[in-house]
């Protein structure tokens, strides 16, 4: 009897330290989709984490050296909050610095398993020559790497990960729940035609039962015509992740106000998008409820920004006034004078998606949080 009762004893201890094996594990299992808008000072770094733990990189931020470190640094920090090993995907929108230039520092910090493009660089430029010719097939010569084209899926479990734009060409036949006339057209004036990598970026709809999001990387005006008109193939969304960090080459109403989004995140810098013809466009859209901002933009001034809750970042020295009226970009160039500077601790600004459709933005900066309820009314 009593070897029996000491047996016993012992099954029940080895289950209990099983069960408290298995209690880490069980504490991994995610619910939600969340994606990470990383603050890389006016590139573009967004991570998309699924619940079932599988992940998407789109862009890894800016290409001068200290920058890249800098930038990688902070997505390797958001990947690390969001317990990830490895990337799955990454998305490369297109080949401007601000977009890939951290692509190998990135690499040294957490591994990439496949890495994902439109396919060659159509505006080339002699200080990304090295990258292109030896960097980049390192990197993906040691993972996977694949062009899309416009119908392509990206195959996460749990999200339906479809390619409407690249290298020029974009979606015509409708996603389930597109297809309908987009009055947004009718108003449309074209701008100049845009030669450069911008128009050739890969853009993704990404749809978790119920919940929808659109990113589109840089994709510029004459495009977004192209995509959305007449039809709209895409249908309504929740979140847009802003065109071009709030350029007004990008972000035409045609697009936005086709889409419908209910919140806005503008992956901006303290001088760079978030300007007052973009800031309008999405103020006006139908159906938005709020437009949240990495940083306070000084393009945008008072005039056209968000309240403060709404924005993650702000530079390191405040500035000695609020400018009122946005100001005037500097011209490009070596001489034009530098953004305020903003190297200490970044915040992103993170989204965490039900498949019924609600979804929380949180600013990591103040904490702030708001939730967006299946009712299309936002609590705090």
């Amino acid at each position: 009897m009593q070897v029996r009762l000491l047996a016993t004893a012992a099954t029940c201890l080895i289950a209990l330290l099983g069960a408290a094996e298995l209690a880490p594990a069980a504490a991994q299992t995610r619910t939600t989709l969340d994606i990470y808008v990383v603050d890389v000072e006016g590139g573009n770094a967004t991570l998309f984490v699924s619940p079932s733990g599988e992940s998407v990189l789109i862009d890894t931020g800016n290409f001068a050296p200290e920058a890249a470190v800098r930038d990688a640094d902070r997505i390797a920090a958001a990947a690390k909050d969001a317990r990830l090993t490895q990337i799955d995907h990454l998305i490369t929108t297109h080949w401007h610095g601000d977009h890939f230039g951290g692509m190998a520092e990135v690499a040294k910090r957490i591994p990439i398993r496949e890495y994902i493009d439109h396919g060659p660089n159509i505006q080339p430029a002699a200080a990304f020559d090295e990258f292109f010719a030896k960097t980049y097939p390192a990197l993906y010569g040691a993972a996977k790497h694949r062009v899309v084209k416009p119908g392509d899926a990206v195959t996460v479990a749990g999200l339906d990960w479809r390619i409407v734009t690249a290298a020029g060409a974009v979606q015509k036949t409708s996603l389930p729940g597109g297809g309908a006339a987009n009055a947004a057209c009718a108003s449309f004036k074209p701008q100049d035609p845009d030669p450069t990598e911008n128009a050739q970026s890969v853009g993704s709809i990404v749809t978790f039962g119920k919940f929808r999001v659109a990113h589109l990387g840089d994709l510029t005006w004459n495009k977004e015509f192209e995509l959305m008109c007449p039809n709209n193939p895409i249908g309504t969304i929740d979140l847009f992740v802003v065109s071009h960090h709030g350029l007004g080459v990008s972000n035409s109403p045609a697009l936005v106000h086709g889409l419908r989004p209910r919140v806005a995140i503008v992956n901006n810098g303290t001088r760079k998008g978030a300007v007052p013809a973009t800031m309008k466009t999405l103020f006006s859209s139908p159906g938005i409820e709020d437009v949240w901002q990495i940083h306070f933009s000084q393009l945008s001034g008072q005039e056209y920004t968000v309240p403060g809750m709404f924005i993650a970042n702000a530079a390191d020295e405040p500035l000695t006034a609020m400018p009122v009226q946005p100001i005037a970009a500097p011209p490009p160039g070596p001489n034009a004078p530098p953004p305020p500077a903003h190297n200490g601790p970044a915040y992103w600004i993170k989204v965490s998606a039900q498949p019924d459709g609600t979804f929380t933005v949180t600013n990591a900066r103040n904490g702030f949080a708001k939730t967006y309820g299946t009712n299309g009314r936002g609590t705090n």
